[in-house]
Formats: C-alpha cells, structure tokens, sequence
C-alpha cells in the first residue's frame, strides 16, 4: 500500500489521505482547514492530476473532514463517494451551509477564491453519495482490483466510521476520529479487536492525559453545576460548540438536567447550523437507530434564538445560557461576538466543551489568565479577563491510552500517525514505540508518498 498525507500542513486541518492499493486509487477524506481561506485551505490535489481515482471514502461530516469534496469531485467527475447511512442524511446540509459562509466571507474579507463550490453544484455532486450501514461488507471492484468495505462506528458524532479495508489476504484499518466513551445522543465506537497489517489512527489527544476524577460523567455533573451557580451569581454562561454533534449533546445533557431538576431555571439561547441539525438528528435517530435524540428537546427546554443583532464587546446581561458556535470561537461566528462582551465581567462563564486549537481565540483564552488583557482584534474589543474561563473534558475524541491500548491490541505490522499536532503525534509514537515493539510506526511528512 502507498500513501500520502494530502493535508499541505499536517496536524489537524484539510484532512484527506490518497492511498494507493493495488491497482486501486482510494481517498479518504477531503477537508477544509479552520484557520486557513480560499484555495490554501484546500489539501493538495496535485498528487491526484492524470490519476484514475476509483473511490472516494468520508469517515465523517465535519468539515475538516469533507469541507473540500465538491472540489475534488469536480476534478474527478465519475468517481463514487461512499459514506455511512447517516453521514448521507448530514452531509449536503453541511456543504451547502458551507457554501453560504464563504459567500459571506467573499465580501466581508475580499477573498477571490471563495466560494470554492456552488449550490448547484452541491447538488450535482449528491447524486454521486452513495450510503453503507455499519457492518455491512461492500465488495468494490475497480478496472483491474477488488477491495472488501466494512464501516465500523467510531462514536465521535452521527454517522462517524472507522474503515475497515481488505484487499487480497491484507487488512487495513482508519480509526477516523473516534470516541470510545458513550455519549448521550450516540454510543460508543465499536471496532473489532485482534490483528491488522496497517493501522491509520488519528492522535488528536496525545498531550491530553485525563486527571483522575476527571471522567465523562463526572465533568457532565461539573458542567451543570457551573452553570447553576454562574446564574445564581446573576451572570450569563456561553458555551462554544460545534454545530455538527457538539451541540445536539449540549442539549441533550440540560435535558436531562432540568427533567431531573438539576438545571436552574435560566432562558436558554442557541443559533445557526447547530439548531438546523437538531432535526436532522431527528431524522436519523428514527431512520438508523444509531442516534438517540428528539427535536422535541428543544421545545421542552425553551430554546430561543439569538438577538439578531449582537454588539461586540457588549454584555446582553439576560442571566443566560448561551449555546453557539463556533466551537473554537474563530473571529466573526457568535461565539467569538458574546465573549467579547462577557469576559470582561467576573460573574459570567466561558465553558469549553471541546476541542480547541490553541491558535484560535477559543485556545488562547483558554490560555489566558484572570486579569490578562484580551484582544478580540476582528470586533476591536480589547477587555480584561474577569470572567471564569474553564474547560470540561467532553470531548469527542478518545483518550490517548484508550486509543494506545487499541492500536497495541492490534499487533499491526506498520501503524501510520495522522490528525494530531505534532506533540501529540510524538507522544504516541514514543509510547507505540515501547509497548508496541513489533510495529513500525510513520509519522507521514505531508505530500510524501510512503510504502507502508
């Protein structure tokens, strides 16, 4: 098998990796990086020019997972898209939304590349997604090879997968991202044990050691007693999520809390693609049964939309829970306009339920300390850091000894270090590099072809 790690930087961004099998030409992924515009944004394609490419594989639908798809499809107009069932019940959602911000962005910011792909053409591309139930094998012949298909559930968000190939007497196997923990609106991943020849693994939590005491159920119970008390000290409570899984969770969990009277009584406020997507997990929890959640929650909780119009540097004072994106509180997304006007005051809370890059706003005032003086450069806010600031380990990625005890177990002959920083990659590769003394481990170069 060769591959190469198209993503032009490496780490976590324009995920897309080009594997050559046989006689067979699969991608898998084709992302879009958050901190990245226009066309260096994008993986790079070259690799792929005068190439046959068979097949294309999404693991999941986040964007920096399938954020560029239009654009490699329009270079390859008759190649296929194979996804998990729920995955093709989000993903033209997501696209199309996607197209929407770089249309804004385009304005806003003068950027002549954007947008990268169209509505019409979204639409074009739809007839091209092809579903896969978890379980299920799917033989995929190409002109002159043969490859065997299995999707795996990776827990992380609706529809995630992890990739199980086998070509020949070789197994292969793409964790995706992946979460070993159940969360309230999927269940955990379920991968098969035992050996594989290769195993691709994501490494996103390599520097993140979980404390003691800081378990999934404990850090739910932590949430919401932070929020009861920031609004019993009369403030409001922003937490920045994703739109896609993050904030389906959310809310699933102040469900919960306020059926069982844990949950002060406080207006709740959420806004753009993440309530959209609330239905859209509907649909899925009664289409595939691989999802637990009612739109219905929301209605129970009183969800409201957020003000229109919001004043950077200005805090509304509602004595609110505020639930919105961005996760990573990129400039100019609602997240990013609340906060400018909620730190500056000590009886708010910033809670972060997530990943966060420490380059975006989100990771560097998670970084910050109270008192440091802030900069939000996009609104022109400069404010002092008066309010809490914390993080709750929920995130949808697994623990780095949960994913090393996976990738040891599997006594594969080559595993390949992919969608991490390069610290947490390196942390990995010291531990594999201990405890799994019969593999090789690659830590890919970007744009280098390697023979695994």
């Amino acid at each position: 098998m060769k591959l190469t790690d198209l993503n032009r930087d490496g780490g976590i961004g324009a995920n897309s990796l080009f594997i050559q099998l046989g006689e067979l030409n699969l991608l898998i992924d084709c992302g879009l990086h958050p901190k990245k515009v226009g066309r260096a944004a994008t993986p790079d394609l070259r690799a792929l020019r005068g190439v046959t490419l068979d097949l294309i594989i999404i693991t999941h639908c986040h964007l920096d997972h399938i954020g560029s798809l239009p654009v490699v499809m329009r270079e390859h107009p008759n190649t296929p898209v194979l996804m998990s069932s729920s995955s093709r019940l989000l993903l033209e959602r997501m696209l199309h939304n996607s197209a929407n911000v770089m249309m804004r962005q385009r304005e806003a910011e003068n950027i002549p590349d954007y947008p990268l792909f169209t509505h019409e053409e979204i639409d074009r591309c739809a007839k091209r997604f092809t579903p896969l139930p978890f379980g299920q094998a799917k033989h995929f012949r190409g002109a002159k090879d043969e490859i065997e298909i299995i999707f795996h559930g990776a827990g992380h968000v609706a529809g995630a997968v992890g990739v199980e190939l086998r070509h020949k007497r070789r197994a292969i196997f793409f964790t995706g991202d992946v979460l070993f923990e159940n969360q309230r609106t999927i269940p955990a991943a379920k991968f098969p044990a035992g050996h594989f020849d290769t195993l691709v693994m994501e490494t996103t939590r390599g520097t993140t050691e979980r404390p003691l005491g800081k378990e999934r159920v404990h850090e739910v119970a932590r949430l919401v007693a932070s929020i009861n008390d920031t609004i019993q000290r009369g403030g409001s409570f922003l937490m920045p999520v994703f739109a896609l899984g993050r904030m389906q969770e959310i809310m699933s969990i102040l469900h919960d809390a306020r059926k069982f009277g844990r949950l002060v009584d406080c207006p709740i406020y959420a806004s753009g693609l993440g309530v959209d997507l609330s239905d859209y997990f509907d649909d899925i929890a009664k289409k595939t049964k691989h999802v637990i959640f009612n739109r219905n929650m929301m209605k129970d909780l009183r969800v409201k939309p957020l003000p229109r119009k919001l004043n950077a540097g200005e805090d509304p004072k509602q004595n609110a829970v505020y639930v919105v994106s961005s996760g990573m509180m990129v400039a100019n997304t609602p997240s990013y306009t609340l906060a400018s006007g909620l730190v500056g005051h000590a009886r708010n809370t910033v809670g972060f339920v997530g990943y966060c890059d420490p380059d975006t706003p989100g990771g560097e005032l998670l970084a910050s300390k109270p008192g440091d003086d802030f900069l939000f450069e996009a609104a022109h806010v400069k404010a002092k850091v008066k309010a809490r600031v914390d993080r709750f380990e929920l995130s949808g990625h697994a623990d780095r000894e949960e994913l090393l005890e996976f990738a040891v177990q599997t006594k594969a002959r080559s595993i390949v270090l992919t969608h991490g920083d390069p610290p947490a990659r390196a942390w990995f590769a010291e531990q594999l590099a201990q405890q799994a003394t019969g593999s090789k481990v690659l830590d890919p170069v970007p744009l280098q072809t390697y023979q695994v």
